[in-house]
């Protein structure tokens, strides 16, 4: 399919035209080149990648799973599954090494963006040596949209500020509807169009749900697509940022499955793993990895809390159903469009192993845990809001042993990027043009990095020599080709590495050697052995399921696999190795850069979508808030500045009038310090004083509310949260996007019916101003100062 164009040099450089010149066009002697529209080779396909979030290997039904995907059964009737094919085990890692071809230390993301250091293997920072495959399809004339989560922005230019060459829209993608961040709320997304801040057009009460939304978006750019441009191949990476927690579902989807999951984890377990076996997707002799010590067993379980568990695991069925469903209008407008026979789709369930994060009893806010703040979720607790889990007022998570049943027949789950539970993902490869083995199984290892190559082959594209100017790496993957019509081919991807915080392993020609080093739901004050202290492990060719440790019995081979690992963690830059987290949050510590310095900030009115990277941290220490604001003659109401959102933060506001403080503690509890009177008509410098109850991790603090330099409402808040509020509930200024901090006003038409001049933020030495008011010039100054 190549042709004669210098494709290995992008952007192709323009050629001058060559032919005569004359003085008149009606001259005989006048000749016109057309103007070609740049285009990929003939017979380039049309590529739809679609990549779900935090699904274990044994959660779909098409690869033996309780959970019903009939458009992935759909694809892979009509196409490959893939039983060996593997992920890095987290999210922006396995992300930036599938939009690269290369591996994730090679691209500067051993880690998620959150944890960045100043270590190249770690920093975040895509090398421009190594360009997107986005980009190289762009620059070959596809057109190109990403639709849903991206993971791969560093998180000092995630603010609405930028820069933008590294968001989608910057790296290759003509368009772009998303979130940029971990994970997001499915009711209340923080959500862009290319790199502006835009709304959910409906609320959850009128049934608003982001992948339904990501949905339309996605069928609406094909069809304008192919109405405008039909000659014209395009390429979608779509991404919905399901299943990752918050575990969101429509009822109705969740409802399905009532009662499905009350014989527990240890039954589920069984159960996938004997409908693996009757459908092919595992060998007849695989063996079923032991129960993971560390998890309890169902029956060990309170039997009080059954009933709230077997409901998590019904959310979670629910939520992936759902996706599925909306996945299947995707592709089936590619079908109503008669384009499905020329696409190639890969349907790839899971970015890592199912998500053990969410503690052992699972959680109503996951925050909680993040926070280190467990032992507020009682089971009386968890039992008390049952009813409320997959709605707009949870932020929940299942329980660890879920996790591990929903990843059998292997061992561990995401984050243990030792072990198979961590890193294979159900896969499923369909384009009829060119398999013709429809229904068919595919076994040669395959891991992410092989999905670019494969798409440049198939496209009957070169991979470029050089982009922008800067002289390419080579690509690090294998193009799967070699496979589509033939089962019984050779693995070429023969040798591969895996790292994730410290969790380690090698595969080589079938042999596997792997420790795993942290344990994932154990975010906050885990102790860890040192790395030469790790036990590692060896597996043969033929143990598919890594049940059967050979390192007693094979030293040599395990020595052997030891130092390939460390030659490849070299040849990548693994090292140094990086246990850390909490130092890793912190961007002093960890040595990447940092947006927000100092101790003092100013906002002005409009600004939104704030990430908590974009907004002086208020957090463990003492603080203050000013706004200088403008109250008209019908009374004050509405936010004058918050940040995060229901599953915990912190919002000024006025409500009937009168001031009014609220900070939310992860969604437990509400700690509101008011006024008696309300503010006059007329302009006002109100503030807000945080005495915190410090030394030491979330602690309490005394509230101080002041209006014009005098106190005017004083009030206790019994603890705070030390490490997050939210992934991506943002600050705002003048009203509140997203879920509200408080019940005290409504998600929407929050807006201050008054004038906000300007809000500063201040935090120590800062916060402690012994006059309560701050001169105007004053204001001015560090604002002209720091902005």
């Amino acid at each position: 399919m190549s042709d004669h164009l210098p494709r290995t040099v992008l952007p192709m450089p323009d050629r001058a035209h060559t032919g005569p010149v004359t003085h008149d066009v009606h001259d005989p002697d006048h000749r016109q080149s057309p103007i070609t529209p740049l285009r990929p080779p003939a017979g380039a396909p049309n590529v739809l990648i679609v990549l779900l979030d935090d699904v274990g290997f044994g959660a779909s039904s098409v690869f033996g799973g309780p959970v019903d995907t009939p458009i992935a059964q759909r694809l892979a009737d009509g196409g490959l599954r893939y039983n060996r094919f593997h992920t890095t085990a987290m999210c922006s890692p396995t992300r930036q090494a599938l939009l690269t071809g290369r591996n994730h230390h090679s691209v500067g993301m051993g880690g998620i963006t959150e944890l960045a250091t100043g270590v190249p293997g770690y920093h975040t920072v895509r090398p421009n040596t190594k360009a997107p495959l986005p980009e190289t399809l762009r620059l070959n004339g596809y057109a190109t949209a990403q639709l849903g989560k991206c993971h791969e922005v560093p998180v000092w230019e995630t603010s609405p500020a930028g820069p933008f060459d590294r968001w989608p829209t910057g790296s290759g993608f003509e368009y772009f509807y998303g979130f940029v961040g971990a994970e997001t709320s499915q009711y209340y997304p923080t959500l862009y169009e290319g790199t502006t801040p835009v709304e959910p057009r409906r609320t959850p009460e009128q049934g608003y749900h982001l992948t339904e939304d990501l949905a339309d978006r996605a069928v609406d750019w094909i069809r304008r697509q192919h109405a405008l441009q039909p000659d014209r191949p395009f390429f979608m990476y779509f991404a919905p940022g399901a299943t990752h927690a918050p575990h969101h579902a429509p009822r109705e989807w969740s409802d399905r499955y009532a009662g499905r999951f009350d014989a527990g984890w240890d039954a589920l377990r069984e159960e996938i793993f004997a409908r693996q076996k009757a459908l092919g997707v595992i060998p007849a002799d695989a063996e079923l990895t032991a129960f993971n010590a560390e998890i309890p067993h169902w029956d060990e379980m309170p039997d009080e809390l059954k009933p709230v568990l077997a409901r998590q695991m019904e959310v979670y069925a629910g939520f992936l159903a759902h996706t599925d469903h909306h996945v299947g209008r995707v592709v089936q407008a590619i079908d109503d469009l008669q384009l499905l026979d020329d696409t190639l789709i890969f349907y790839i369930l899971g970015d890592n192993g199912a998500s053990a994060e969410g503690t052992l009893q699972g959680s109503f806010n996951e925050f909680i845990n993040f926070n280190g703040l467990g032992a507020l979720e009682t089971a009386d607790f968890l039992r008390a809001r049952v009813d409320e889990f997959g709605t707009p007022t949870a932020y929940n998570h299942y329980a660890a042993g879920w996790a591990h049943a929903l990843s059998t027949p292997y061992q561990w789950t995401k984050q243990v990027a030792s072990h198979w539970g961590g890193t294979r993902n159900a896969t499923i490869v369909h384009w009829p043009a060119r398999i013709a083995a429809a229904g068919g199984l595919r076994q040669q290892f395959a891991h992410v990095i092989d999905v670019a190559p494969t798409i440049l082959e198939a496209a009957g594209l070169p991979e470029p020599v050089a982009v922008h100017g800067v002289t390419q790496a080579p690509i690090e993957g294998v193009s799967l080709g070699y496979t589509f019509g033939d089962a019984t081919a050779a693995d070429r991807h023969q040798t591969q590495y895996f790292e994730i915080a410290g969790n380690r392993g090698v595969y080589h020609h079938g042999w596997t050697a792997v420790t795993k080093h942290r344990t994932p739901w154990q975010v906050v004050g885990m102790q860890v052995v040192a790395f030469d202290d790790d036990v590692w492990e060896l597996y043969g060719p033929d143990d598919w399921t890594q049940s059967r440790d050979l390192a007693a019995e094979q030293p040599q081979m395990l020595h052997r696999l030891q130092r390939l690992w460390l030659i490849e963690a070299t040849r990548h830059g693994v090292l140094p190795l990086d246990d850390r987290m909490a130092e890793r949050c912190d961007a002093t510590l960890s040595g990447r850069p940092q947006l927000i310095k100092g101790s003092t900030q100013v906002l002005f009115p409009g600004m939104g979508h704030l990430n908590e990277n974009s907004v002086l941290s208020i957090k463990n220490r003492s603080h203050a808030v000013t706004a200088q604001i403008v109250v008209p003659e019908s009374g004050a109401a509405g936010v004058i500045v918050s940040q995060g959102g229901m599953a915990g933060g912190w919002s000024l506001y006025a409500v009937d009038g009168r001031l009014r403080y609220c900070y939310n503690l992860v969604g437990l509890r509400h700690f509101s310090v008011g006024t008696d009177t309300a503010l006059a008509p007329g302009e006002h410098q109100v503030r807000m004083e945080f005495a915190y109850d410090g030394p030491g991790l979330a602690k309490g603090g005394t509230v101080t509310l002041y209006c014009d330099g005098a106190e005017v409402g004083r009030g206790p808040v019994a603890a705070t949260q030390p490490v997050v509020f939210s992934a991506d509930e943002a600050t705002c200024v003048g009203r509140e996007t997203g879920s509200p901090v408080t019940p005290d006003y409504p998600a929407r038409d929050n807006e201050f019916t008054g004038t906000i001049r300007w809000v500063q933020i201040d935090v120590d030495a800062a916060a402690g101003n012994p006059e309560h008011l701050i001169p105007i010039e004053e204001r001015w100054r560090i604002a002209m100062a720091r902005q």
